[in-house]
């Protein structure tokens, strides 16, 4: 049963009780890695190892995302800079002890290419808490691995 977390913008990024920054660089120029972010919401799941399925809802300003385990989360973006930010919370999931979520891809020129500063920021219950604490290594992997097939992905794109 899906349930309703708490609202939060973008300045939730900075002050959530628990925020995981994890930072890669990426050969692709920050235009292309916004538009693999923003405009290509199904593409997220050929890149994406955890993600089984992506996509757009209400005319883009959603999305409504299904991850390995069961993970399943409807979306809204909160932030859609072109070549600099694509940020998103959590409206409903069924991950239980969630109260509040939000994720920021911050992305900044380093040369040709792309910084890549991925925060996904949290409040829930102290055993929630306590789990993506725990979890902060497999997730850094998974960002790690997501950035480098995504890099891969669109240098052999036009």
């Amino acid at each position: 049963m899906p349930r309703r977390l708490r609202p939060v913008g973008l300045d939730f990024v900075e002050t959530a009780p628990v925020r995981l920054v994890f930072a890669r660089e990426m050969s692709a120029p920050p235009d292309r890695v916004f538009h693999a972010l923003n405009d290509d919401v199904p593409g997220w799941a050929e890149w994406f190892a955890a993600v089984t399925h992506a996509e757009s809802v209400d005319d883009g300003a959603g999305r409504a995302v299904r991850l390995k385990g069961g993970g399943r989360f409807r979306e809204t973006v909160i932030a859609a800079e072109k070549a600099e930010v694509y940020a998103y919370r959590v409206d409903l999931t069924n991950v239980p002890g969630a109260q509040a979520i939000a994720e920021e891809w911050r992305l900044v020129p380093s040369g040709a290419g792309t910084r890549v500063r991925w925060t996904f920021a949290v409040d829930g219950a102290a055993p929630f808490r306590f789990a993506v604490r725990a979890a902060r290594a497999g997730l850094g992997r998974a960002f790690r691995d997501a950035v480098t097939t995504l890099d891969r992905r669109l240098s052999d794109t036009p």
